[in-house]
């Protein structure tokens, strides 16, 4: 793995590059381009704020915030599924003319999914701040350790997916279906503690289910999440790691040909 990050770093400016053509291409043409990154999830969040405040009124208080602190998060990890799944195949042409590591790409398509990210917390501080909510100091300290865990994840799932979909190439369209039924199995849209205590167990199976509790915790709850969640979300985003670069390494050496 430290030749894989020398690797990187000797190809940093290449990294860069993709990175720059990701973030403009996805809204190039527009006539507000790049202010999209914040527009949208404004967007999303009137819309929240409207159907759960008015037409779908939930027991839980500000539930509009309760739901955009974890869905945000939840936006990036499925686009480094989906979108880093086609990670390598979309740079195909790149891939089969000149040589440099493949895991270049997978990796560019994760910082861009993570700066898109970082923009739409500036929405959900500023919707914290309004809500009345705030933001506790004491607290925030832990939210750039839980955004590096989550980062760490991404990028051990675009090294996954993207190096699965060379070989299988329906598995495009079949993590469209398994994200859809993987979000209702993350506490995005309930509390934990709301199911039984044996369903909470086996949540805690699914690598995204700590993640979501530390992020609510820090901006929803405001307080410091529990040791085991840390733990939880350390480990998982450690294993997913391990698990997509393993992958990624074993199955590269056929790209091009299978391409």
């Amino acid at each position: 793995m430290i030749k894989t990050l020398k690797e990187l770093y000797e190809y940093r400016e290449m990294i860069y590059s993709l990175i720059q053509k990701e973030l403009r291409g996805k809204y190039k043409g527009s006539v507000l381009g790049f202010l999209w990154s914040l527009l949208i999830p404004l967007f999303q969040l009137v819309i929240y704020t409207i159907v759960f405040s008015v037409f779908m009124r939930s027991g839980i208080d500000k539930f509009y915030i309760f739901l955009f602190v974890a869905l945000v998060p939840w936006l990036f990890f499925n686009s480094c599924i989906t979108g880093g799944a086609t990670s390598i195949i979309q740079q195909k042409n790149l891939v089969e003319k000149i040589y440099f590591p493949r895991m270049v790409l997978p990796v560019a398509y994760t910082i861009s999914y993570f700066i898109n990210m970082l923009l739409s917390f500036i929405i959900v501080f500023i919707a914290l701040f309004i809500s009345g909510i705030g933001v506790r100091l004491q607290v925030l300290w832990c939210l750039p350790i839980v955004m590096l865990v989550e980062f760490i994840m991404g990028i051990g799932v675009a090294l996954l997916f993207s190096a699965l979909t060379i070989y299988f190439r329906d598995l495009e369209y079949i993590l469209g279906i398994i994200t859809m039924a993987w979000m209702y199995m993350t506490p995005i849209l309930y509390p934990v503690d709301m199911l039984d205590e044996s369903i909470q167990q086996l949540l805690y199976l699914n690598p995204m289910t700590s993640s979501i509790i530390a992020y609510r915790d820090i901006l929803y709850y405001q307080k410091i999440p529990e040791f085991k969640t840390l733990v939880y979300a350390v480990v998982w985003g450690v294993v997913v790691l391990i698990l997509g670069y393993l992958t990624f390494q074993k199955l590269q050496k056929n790209f091009v040909e299978e391409l």
